[in-house]
């Protein structure tokens, strides 16, 4: 019997054996040709069926309905204690509340591939280390198998790929083309970088904006792997990156992350050297912005790591300025060198990263970097959207069930501050297995340690949410519960209105569920009250009289409000104190008819933002219209037209035509870039600077840049750049509270700055939300950007005939997880009526 056993298990073996195929084998023109997705897909699923050193594990599905995938990869005896394995590596650190069967330890180590749909030879080169991995003849990787946990997940952003590689057999054939002018150099709009939204998913791993991102992050955290590679491509004459980082790097990176990114450039320049392969380290790639695939998984205890290939741009193959051809295969075989040594270095550094991963969760609960050690953010409408994002990265909260005076940093204020705590304010401890996340996404300040960075600087979540926030640097011992309580409806026997608060993207979902139905809405612009409801400035009534038209109005206002907790029903118009509901101080509001362009010259992604925003967060309808069709519109269709940030080169006529809408009562929201189109042109009040005083007080400032000494090397020089420049930072803004463009937004409005573009107050248009003179910020800034900032506008509304354009200096909508911004865009399109 035991003959009969082995020679059949022999036979598996052998069988398995002849079945499996590398890619090259598997598909007719791998290595030449970018891959369909559906062959991809066919790929992984030759590998699983063919082997049983790799197990499928789907985890969600992109907007476009592709699939996403990843696959675990060690040897058949692992892949059997799979869930053991996990369970006790999650208990190790916190994250599980018991332990399974005795198991060893093994590195859990996470492949990602192509977050970036126009960078293919890192999904091409996935099939090739998946294959390298489970090869029964490849004996080094089932021996460092043994010891690793292999997660590979090959494409992050299969809409992006497949719209990539579509559109590459589409314009290619049978002959190369490697000079840069060939049509397949030339990737046209939107291109196949972002995903279906045009998002960018490798800025997104902190925020979970995107559908793709949340469903990954799921998986993710299910699993915390101590070791994380994120492939990429870049500029196709540029050599291959990999560890070490560059500066700045930020504190909280520990001596044993930083060691394992030197043992790893070691090793992977060692592979390189031998096959005469140009690369470099500790350039251009920092590890500070925490929502990168690099940084996300650092400040979760891996060691994350970005690897970089030359090749955006390339197609099939390309010419380089040296002269030699980089070929899709060339790039696909640096790729598979670089990961196959990760995984090597994981195994042979196994004792290291287990010791090092459980102590940097315990080291972090008992000894945090940061000044604080909990936070406080008062309950208000966008507590709720909060606690959905530490949610979605298992940052544990909980709510104040009690009073009590405290004292601490007042974010808004920038100060230390005493505060009353009451129920239902959230409370985030640090002392949690997610403290250093915690801290990262919470700290007011992050300390840069080099001012060339690769990304926004400044982040702070209480300040994206505008809601007030405290940082202690005490955990206190208060009660605590789980969920909010909310207060009952009050009873009423008639329905008079429909009270709705304006605090958050929740009020404006519904709002546009009213509109899309037909249901009139009117804006309180002006304080009143009425039996147990304060009506602030921006909250919606709907009343009864205004939809008489409306079949089973009641009826259907709760279906529509269905999910908004907090309205209430209005028995009578007549307030307490203030307007009544049928006077002055309601306005009707009316339904935006939306137009929105795209093409190129427009951004992509700040395209996207506005595109998902009006998708996805509220659900309203927009028109989407390339520019080039843009003459071929009729413009009386809508009567709001957004321009998101972008290059614009309307004709004469073209501007004529957008004038013509606006004067007629048309509304304009133009954001970044396309304030260009308005910029001193006649008509309207758009200027950098309002007065010749405004002018030359900012000449001085340049003037004192430019007396500085003219020597000095190349590195000074670019550095000294950086005086007129911001990557990212937070800056406090002033906001009327009593203008409808800055409703429910308290009288003040942290700004995401991303540009330095900056205009001083204007003449002739109302300055809603301006920069003060003494204003705090967070966050790089240069010297002379800084000086020029104060007194400058960041958002404003001016009227043209019967219409109305809103000047956005900065984007609001900015990655979608500045939540205060979502609020201010909600009130440029619904409320500015």
């Amino acid at each position: 019997m035991k003959h009969y056993l082995s020679a059949l298990l022999l036979f598996t073996v052998c069988f398995l054996h002849a079945q499996l195929k590398s890619p090259a084998d598997f598909l007719p023109d791998y290595g030449n040709q970018v891959t369909y997705y559906h062959q991809f897909e066919s790929y992984f699923a030759h590998l699983v069926q063919n082997s049983d050193y790799i197990q499928h594990q789907p985890y969600g599905i992109t907007n476009e309905g592709r699939g996403l995938n990843a696959y675990y990869i060690s040897t058949p005896e692992n892949l059997k204690n799979l869930t053991a394995i996990q369970q006790n590596h999650l208990y190790a650190i916190g994250m599980a509340d018991k332990k399974a069967a005795d198991t060893a330890d093994k590195v859990i180590v996470w492949l990602s591939f192509n977050v970036h749909g126009n960078e293919p030879a890192a999904a091409e080169s996935a099939m090739n280390v998946a294959y390298e991995l489970v090869n029964p003849d490849n004996k080094e990787t089932k021996d460092w198998l043994k010891d690793v946990i292999v997660i590979l997940d090959p494409c992050l952003n299969p809409d992006g790929y497949a719209r990539y590689g579509n559109w590459l057999h589409t314009v290619t054939g049978k002959s190369l083309h490697t000079g840069s002018t060939d049509r397949e150099h030339m990737e046209p709009w939107p291109g196949g970088r972002q995903n279906h939204y045009g998002y960018d998913l490798n800025r997104d791993w902190a925020w979970q904006v995107q559908a793709e991102t949340q469903q990954r992050m799921a998986l993710y955290n299910q699993w915390m792997p101590m070791v994380h590679v994120d492939v990429h491509e870049m500029g196709y004459n540029e050599p291959y990156f990999f560890p070490p980082p560059a500066e700045p790097m930020h504190d909280y990176i520990t001596r044993a992350q930083k060691d394992f990114h030197t043992a790893i450039g070691e090793m992977t320049a060692k592979k390189f050297d031998a096959n005469g392969w140009s690369y470099y380290t500790r350039e251009v790639f920092d590890l500070f912005y925490p929502s990168y695939g690099d940084t996300y998984p650092t400040f979760n205890g891996a060691v994350g790591m970005t690897y970089e290939q030359g090749g955006i741009g390339a197609g099939r193959a390309i010419t380089l300025n040296n002269g030699t051809v980089l070929t899709l295969k060339d790039r696909i075989d640096h790729h598979t060198a670089a990961l196959l040594t990760a995984v090597e270095t994981s195994a042979w550094q196994k004792d290291k990263l287990i010791k090092n991963f459980s102590a940097y969760f315990a080291e972090s609960r008992q000894n945090p970097k940061g000044a604080y050690r909990s936070y406080i953010v008062k309950y208000n409408g966008e507590t709720a959207q909060l606690a959905k994002l530490l949610e979605r990265n298992k940052i544990q909260f909980a709510y104040a069930d009690e009073t009590r005076k405290l004292t601490g940093f007042d974010y808004q204020a920038g100060a230390e501050k005493d505060f009353i705590i009451e129920p239902n304010d959230m409370v985030i401890s640090v002392n949690q297995p997610k403290a250093v996340l915690t801290q990262v996404l919470f700290e007011p300040v992050q300390h840069l340690s080099d001012s060339l960075s690769y990304d926004i600087t400044a982040w702070a979540l209480p300040l994206a949410y505008s809601t007030k926030s405290y940082a202690l640097k005490k955990d206190m011992a208060i009660k605590t519960k789980n969920a909010t309580v909310q207060k009952g409806k009050m009873e009423y026997e008639r329905v008079y209105a429909y009270y709705i608060p304006w605090n958050g993207r929740s009020a404006a979902k519904v709002l546009a569920q009213l509109f899309k139905n037909d249901i009139k809405v009117r804006s309180a612009n002006k304080a009143s009250h009425y039996r147990g409801i304060n009506i602030n400035p921006g909250d919606l009534v709907v009343l009864k009289s205004d939809n008489a038209k409306v079949s089973a109005f009641e009826e259907t206002m709760t279906v529509l409000l269905d999910g908004k907790n907090d309205f209430e029903v209005i028995e009578s118009g007549y307030s307490v104190k203030g307007g009544d509901l049928g006077g002055e101080s309601f306005t009707l509001l009316t339904a935006p008819k939306v137009l929105l362009l795209s093409g190129r010259g427009v951004d992509v992604t700040d395209f996207g933002q506005v595109w998902f925003y009006m998708d996805e967060i509220i659900d309203y309808p927009v028109s989407i219209v390339d520019l080039t069709e843009f003459s071929r519109i009729d413009l009386h269709e809508f009567n709001t037209l957004v321009l998101a940030n972008g290059w614009y080169d309307f004709s004469d006529t073209e501007k004529i035509t957008i004038d013509g809408f606006i004067s007629r009562g048309g509304k304009v929201i133009a954001i970044d870039g396309a304030l260009n189109i308005f910029e001193d042109r006649e008509g309207y009040s758009l200027t950098k600077f309002s007065s010749a005083g405004g002018k030359e007080a900012e000449s001085k400032i340049d003037l004192s840049a430019h007396l500085q000494p003219l020597t000095g090397n190349y590195e000074s020089i670019m550095r000294n750049e950086l005086q007129n420049s911001v990557s990212g930072a937070i800056v406090q803004n002033v906001a009327d509270s009593t203008h409808p463009l800055g409703y429910g937004l308290g009288g003040s409005y942290y700004s995401l700055k991303t540009n330095n573009s900056h205009y001083q107050l204007l003449e002739g248009a109302q300055n809603v939300i301006y920069v003060p003179k003494n204003y705090n910020s967070y966050g790089f800034i240069g010297n002379l950007l800084k000086k020029k900032l104060p007194g400058t506008v960041t958002f404003a509304v001016a009227q043209k005939g019967r219409g109305q354009i809103i000047y956005m200096v900065d984007n609001p909508l900015f990655r979608g997880f500045w939540e205060n911004g979502n609020l201010l865009f909600s009130n440029a399109l619904f409320l500015v009526n």
